[in-house]
């Protein structure tokens, strides 16, 4: 067990064309892979009451191969990116841990899929994901707010561009602009190694 003793979360999301295209800009701008491209699958808890929801909390449970991390993250603070408290720590077991919330009465209220690459700079201060999902593709840049920008620029966005919602939120614009009820943000059946249902938001 390991504990991320960094407890503050600063970042962007920016909507790409194509994950290819993301890389060619990144690769331009000096970085370079840092962890490839893998698949998460992620469990958001929340009270029967969803009361974590409506105090713009989270309590996640995400899954990459044999990587199981556990992560609270407290109300976002206003601002033109997303800064929010955030604790995390990594465990060997999802089952067990998914006993552990149920049996202090939190249950799974949304379930989302993506593949995530990281790509860093040499000596840069932050991290750019390329997030594909369900919905589409991202970019997400975490660092220092300064950084944030800088990186942006050199990307070629401005602020116009970037996005604070979170995932989920996301999802449910997604679904109102394209008339789908909303459940799980998850991939089709066999597009992915695996696969996972639960219950709509």
């Amino acid at each position: 067990m390991s504990i991320n003793h960094s407890n503050r979360e600063v970042e962007i999301k920016l909507r790409i064309g194509s994950p290819a295209a993301a890389r060619v800009l990144l690769r331009r701008a000096g970085f370079r892979v840092s962890e490839p491209r893998r698949f998460e699958a992620n469990a958001v808890f929340d009270t029967p009451e969803r009361r974590l929801r409506a105090g713009s909390q989270l309590l996640r449970v995400r899954q990459c191969g044999r990587c199981v991390i556990l992560t609270y993250k407290g109300p976002p603070a206003p601002g033109k990116h997303k800064s929010r408290e955030e604790l995390e720590v990594t465990l060997d077991s999802a089952a067990t841990l998914h006993t552990i919330l149920s049996r202090l009465g939190y249950e799974i209220s949304f379930l989302y899929e993506k593949y995530r690459a990281e790509f860093r700079q040499q000596d840069g201060a932050g991290v750019v994901t390329v997030d594909e999902t369900p919905i589409g593709d991202f970019l997400e840049l975490e660092g220092p707010p300064r950084w944030i920008d800088r990186t942006a620029a050199l990307l070629g966005f401005s602020e116009a561009d970037y996005l604070t919602a979170s995932y989920a939120s996301l999802y449910v614009a997604w679904c109102e602009t394209n008339k789908a009820s909303p459940l799980n943000m998850v991939f089709p059946a066999g597009k992915t190694s695996t696969k996972t249902r639960g219950n709509p938001i």
